[in-house]
């Protein structure tokens, strides 16, 4: 397994060019496969969720060309409903291919989802809302298998704004007949891209963005192109290194306005963040004050996707913070790792209490899922001495060669094999 060797003690300093969102391409690529046309998505990192999403349409029977960072899907030989296992129970996201599936097929076959142990992540929600649109679903084993042959559009109520179950039921909803409409939808940014990509292959979507999502089904999708939104993980998970290590960041080709939460809880305690409509500056202080309370909830409220990272800021900030991970019941996982490294933290159910340390000290720990992994990284920054961080493998699902945009910016990582 690879690891990252990180020497400590640089204040970060430079420009970086945030790349195209995982968790919004991962939803484009499903859709891709609603059409017979070929599909182009421009800026697609070549991160490990991607490759395996790309291997998913390829054993279904789609035929991928890169074009530089440019991918192209041709679906029109496609011939298969069957997500294959393996890559079905090494990728969360493939279960967005249920939806995507049964709108081009009328049936499909997928394995419960696998991708880092963050917490029991039940589908139940994504069923749920395929049987409202009147999905036969059936669970046999570890399988899940689904006919929508008299699929038809309705009225869907979410007990929670899932991301996944939301793009599940907008996929499978574009082609079938009748109008579905979405309560209680998510109104992350990368639900309002997945509306745009569907409506320029022809669909009738709209209201992404806001609670109430409605599609009206189309008999047939067409190709499109498509450039994702940029990664605001990967633009936060930045902003917050830099605060760490007191260093003068610029982030080119980011959205600041989908980082509000971050930038509220961050400007003016951890570090200054100035903002222009596709930028943003962050200066770091000499050494960051603690943010009082970091509570995790549905866009617009702090990811839980940044949630790993704010808390290795925290251990080296002045004062006491609270974080309450309200999302995913096991996502400390990286906590102990931290306490290796000197931080102080009690964690107590969903409640992590981190008192700052002035100091962090470097030394072997381990990535046991995405976010976490790259909390270690900061965490290696900050500190004293060498740290290695272990199974990288992890952070290289969300993050396209992390260690060169650090270099970029004049950290001392380097990548063992």
């Amino acid at each position: 397994m690879d690891k990252f060797e990180i020497r400590g003690g640089v204040s970060l300093d430079g420009e970086l060019e945030i790349s195209s969102a995982k968790n919004s391409v991962l939803a484009l690529l499903a859709a891709a496969i609603l059409t017979d046309e070929p599909v182009v998505i421009h800026n697609c990192p070549e991160i490990g969720d991607v490759y395996n999403m790309l291997k998913i349409l390829e054993a279904l029977g789609c035929k991928i060309l890169r074009q530089g960072r440019a991918v192209v899907i041709d679906s029109s030989a496609a011939d298969s409903y069957e997500i294959p296992r393996n890559y079905g129970r090494e990728i969360r996201s493939s279960i967005f291919m249920l939806g995507s599936i049964l709108g081009r097929f009328r049936k499909a076959k997928a394995v419960f989802p696998g991708g880092c142990d963050i917490g029991l992540r039940p589908i139940d929600l994504h069923l749920k809302g395929l049987r409202e649109l009147n999905v036969k679903v059936r669970e046999q084993g570890a399988d899940i298998l689904c006919d929508a042959s008299a699929a038809r559009g309705k009225k869907i109520h979410l007990d929670f704004p899932s991301v996944g179950a939301t793009e599940n039921i907008m996929l499978a909803a574009a082609t079938i007949k009748g109008r579905t409409v979405i309560c209680n939808a998510a109104k992350e940014p990368e639900i309002v891209c997945l509306q745009d990509m569907l409506n320029k292959m022809g669909g009738k979507v709209a209201g992404a963005g806001g609670d109430t999502i409605e599609i009206e089904g189309v008999k047939k999708l067409r190709g499109a192109e498509i450039t994702p939104i940029p990664d605001r993980i990967v633009a936060g998970t930045y902003v917050i290194a830099a605060a760490m290590t007191g260093g003068r960041v610029c982030l080119r080709k980011c959205r600041p306005s989908d980082l509000t939460a971050l930038i509220s809880k961050l400007n003016g305690c951890a570090c200054d963040i100035l903002t222009a409509e596709d930028s943003l500056l962050v200066k770091g202080y000499k050494r960051p004050r603690s943010v009082l309370m970091v509570e995790t909830a549905p866009y617009p409220g702090f990811p839980t996707d940044l949630q790993a990272q704010v808390l290795a800021l925290q251990t080296v900030s002045k004062g006491t913070g609270v974080i309450v991970e309200n999302i995913f019941e096991t996502r400390f996982k990286h906590v102990g790792e931290l306490k290796k490294m000197g931080a102080e933290i009690v964690v107590k159910d969903r409640y992590a209490i981190v008192r700052g340390v002035p100091k962090l000290y470097g030394t072997q720990v381990t990535a046991h899922d995405l976010r976490g992994g790259a909390a270690l990284v900061l965490a290696g920054l900050a500190a004293e001495g060498i740290t290695t961080v272990e199974d990288v493998r992890h952070i290289d699902r969300g993050y396209f060669r992390m260690e060169d945009d650090l270099r970029a910016l004049g950290a001392r990582v380097k990548r063992l094999s």
